[in-house]
C-alpha cells in the first residue's frame, strides 16, 4: 500500500525519496518535513558532518498547494558537503588518480560489500551504507507520520540506555522534556551519566551504543494480521527497525524481559468493558500492543539496540583489502554515539509500517474516504451486545 525507495551516497550531491500510496488530500509541507529532519540532527555525541549539513526535504512532486496528489511523492535532499568531493564523487570519469580506500573496517559493510559487489575500493560500498541515508528515511517517515497525526495516532522515542547507563522513570513520560534533553532521556539523574559515558568514549578515541524505545499511541486494534508469517505486524516493525544502521535486537514490549518469567506475569489481563467508546482496556501493557501479529490497541512499544558505531578515531587492528596483510582500520570522520538521533530514525521506520498497515486495513484514494471507513470500523469494535451486532444476527 504505502513503501519508498531512496537513492544516494553520503558524500554524494545529495539523496532521493519516493513515497507511494499515499491518499489524495493530506495536508503537508516542507516546513513539517523539515522539522522531523532537523530532530535527526540533534544529539550528545554527533560528529562534524552535522554542523555541515542543514538538512531540508524540497518536494518535487506529489504535492500541490500544500496538499498531496495521490501520485508518488519525491523528495530530495541536498549534500552541502558534496562540494569538498566533487572529484572523489564525480558521476564522470576523472582524469586525475583518486585515492582508493582499501584498510577495511570491522563490523561495517567493507568487506562483505566489496567482496559481493567485486569492488576493488572500499569506498564505493561505504558511501551508499553511510548512515547518512537515514535523513531521507526520516523525510519519507515525516510524510507518513503526518498521515497517522490525522487519524490521533503520535509517535515519540527516548533512550533508554547509553553507554551501559539505564534510565529508569515511573508512569507517563515527559515527551517535551525528551526532546530537551541532548540525550533524549526522560530521566533527569541518568541524563548527565549517559553524556558522561559518551564523553568518556570520545575522550578515548573510541564509541559507544545502546537502547531505544519507540511508542506509538492511539493505534486502533486489528492492524496487521495472523493470517500469514509477512503480514504480522509486530514482524514488519522488527524488520523495519532491524535495518536502521548499527541495529542489532528488536524486542516488542517486555520481549526480552518475558523470557525470564512465567506466563501469569507476562500476558495483559483484559477488563471489564464498561465504556463502549473505549473497550478491551488492559491492566498492563507487557506485549507492547501486539497479540497475534496484530495491534490490539494499546500503545505500540517496540525498543531497539544500537551497537557502538564501527568507525573509531582510534581504529581497531584489520586487514588491507589488497595485500591481506595487517593494518589500522580506516577512519573517516563520523559520530561517538548515534543511539538519540537513532529514536528519531526509529520513529520514522515505525511510522512507515504503521501507515502502510492503517492503509491496508482501511485503503481510501483520499484522505476523506479513509476517514470514512475508519469511523465505520470504530463503530464495530466492542462487545457485540454494544455495537448491535448481536441483534443484527
Amino acid at each position: 500500500m504505502i513503501r519508498f525507495l531512496t537513492a544516494g551516497e553520503s558524500h554524494g550531491q545529495g539523496l532521493v525519496v519516493i513515497v507511494e500510496g499515499m491518499p489524495a488530500g493530506l495536508s503537508i509541507s516542507e516546513d513539517y518535513i523539515g522539522a522531523q529532519m532537523a530532530r535527526r540532527q540533534r544529539g550528545h555525541g554527533r560528529g562534524g558532518r552535522m554542523k555541515i549539513e542543514q538538512d531540508w526535504a524540497h518536494v518535487v512532486s506529489g504535492i500541490r498547494h500544500g496538499r498531496t496528489l495521490g501520485s508518488p511523492i519525491a523528495l530530495t535532499i541536498e549534500n552541502k558537503d558534496w562540494v569538498n568531493w566533487t572529484q572523489v564523487m564525480s558521476v564522470a570519469p576523472v582524469e586525475e588518480e583518486v585515492p582508493r580506500v582499501t584498510r577495511i573496517r570491522p563490523g561495517h559493510a567493507d568487506l562483505p560489500g566489496t567482496m559481493k559487489y567485486g569492488f576493488d575500493d572500499v569506498r564505493d560500498v561505504l558511501e551508499r551504507s553511510s548512515a547518512r541515508e537515514t535523513a531521507a528515511r526520516v523525510a519519507a517517515g515525516a510524510v507518513t507520520r503526518r498521515l497517522l497525526e490525522e487519524f490521533g495516532i503520535e509517535i515519540y522515542s527516548h533512550s533508554l540506555a547509553i553507554g551501559g547507563v539505564w534510565a529508569s522513570y515511573d508512569g507517563e513520560i515527559d515527551w517535551d522534556r525528551v526532546e530537551a534533553s541532548t540525550v533524549r532521556c526522560a530521566d533527569p539523574e541518568a541524563e548527565p551519566k549517559m553524556v558522561a559515558a559518551i564523553d568518556s568514549a570520545k575522550e578515548a578515541g573510541d564509541t559507544v551504543g545502546g537502547v531505544v524505545e519507540v511508542v506509538a499511541q492511539g493505534v486502533p486494534i486489528g492492524l496487521g494480521s495472523h493470517v500469514q508469517w509477512d503480514r504480522k505486524l509486530d514482524g514488519r516493525i522488527a524488520q523495519a527497525l532491524m535495518s536502521i544502521n548499527a541495529c542489532k535486537a528488536v524486542s516488542i514490549g517486555d520481549g526480552w524481559e518475558s523470557i525470564n518469567q512465567r506466563g501469569s506475569q507476562v500476558h495483559d489481563v483484559i477488563e471489564p468493558v464498561t465504556d463502549p467508546s473505549h473497550p478491551w482496556q488492559r491492566k498492563t501493557n507487557r506485549s507492547g500492543g501486539t497479540e497475534g501479529g496484530m495491534t490490539s490497541g494499546t500503545p505500540l512499544v517496540a525498543r531497539f539496540a544500537i551497537k557502538p558505531i564501527s568507525t573509531l578515531v582510534k581504529p581497531l587492528p584489520s586487514v588491507d583489502l589488497d595485500t591481506g596483510e595487517l593494518v589500522q582500520a580506516h577512519y573517516e570522520r563520523s559520530d561517538v554515539c548515534q543511539v538519540p538521533p537513532a529514536g528519531v530514525i526509529g520513529e520514522a521506520m515505525v511510522a512507515l509500517v504503521l501507515a502502510d498497515a492503517f492503509m491496508e486495513k482501511f485503503g481510501g484514494d483520499n484522505v476523506e474516504e479513509t476517514r470514512r471507513n475508519y469511523q465505520g470500523y470504530l463503530k464495530t469494535v466492542g462487545p457485540r451486545a454494544m455495537t448491535g451486532q448481536r441483534d443484527a444476527d
